[in-house]
């Protein structure tokens, strides 16, 4: 026996209602199969939901590959018309990796934890920088002409313009500014990567 036989899957899609015909077939042919030089064994994998493999070794690349081209293994394609259709052909060298790539794929590397949200005083403290701002602003500045309004109206335009400006002009940059603050660790994994990859 060869120290390093290849493994050869032929996958096929099986018309619906002929998986048995399949199957006799599949082990028919490796029948003939066993009696070409070099053969060391096959099996027919049946799966119902996707394709059908029909697996045999070999002591070589070459012998495998001298009786798919034979006259024997045509006429035997020419039997699966009708059955099944074939959808592709796959070698590995050595019995370990055909086991390995017969496997299920490994698991996806588990993604990095999230950063844990910053300190509640931190947060207070932005908070209080974007907003303190515009509410000082605003009375100093608009409060004056406003006098007169409804109570009621006078809070509305006061909350409407410092949310408008705390939602898209001052927290957007405060955030910036202090991230390295807020988010320590994340900064210093972007460090290591960064480093790594240099």
């Amino acid at each position: 026996m060869s120290s390093n036989p290849v493994t050869v899957t032929v996958a096929y899609h099986v018309v619906p209602g002929r998986e048995a015909d399949f199957h006799t077939w599949g082990w028919a042919m490796l029948g003939a199969s066993a009696r070409q030089p070099g053969f060391l064994g096959g099996g027919v994998l049946v799966d119902q939901e996707a394709e059908w493999h029909v697996v045999y070794r070999f002591a070589t690349e070459e012998t495998a590959l001298a009786w798919e081209v034979s006259s024997d293994r045509v006429q035997w394609d020419v039997r699966t018309h009708g059955i099944a259709e074939r959808a592709g052909r796959r070698s590995v060298q050595g019995s370990k990796q055909w086991f390995d790539t017969q496997g299920p794929p490994p698991p996806p590397p588990a993604p990095p934890a999230p950063p844990a949200p910053p300190a509640k005083w931190k947060l207070w403290f932005v908070n209080m920088s974007a907003v303190f701002p515009p509410v000082l602003l605003f009375n100093l500045i608009a409060l004056p002409y406003l006098g007169g309004l409804n109570p009621f109206i006078r809070t509305l335009l006061l909350c409407l313009c410092v949310t408008a400006l705390v939602t898209w002009i001052l927290m957007p940059r405060l955030q910036r500014f202090f991230k390295k603050w807020l988010y320590p660790p994340l900064q210093a994994l972007r460090g290591r990567h960064k480093r790594r990859t240099v």
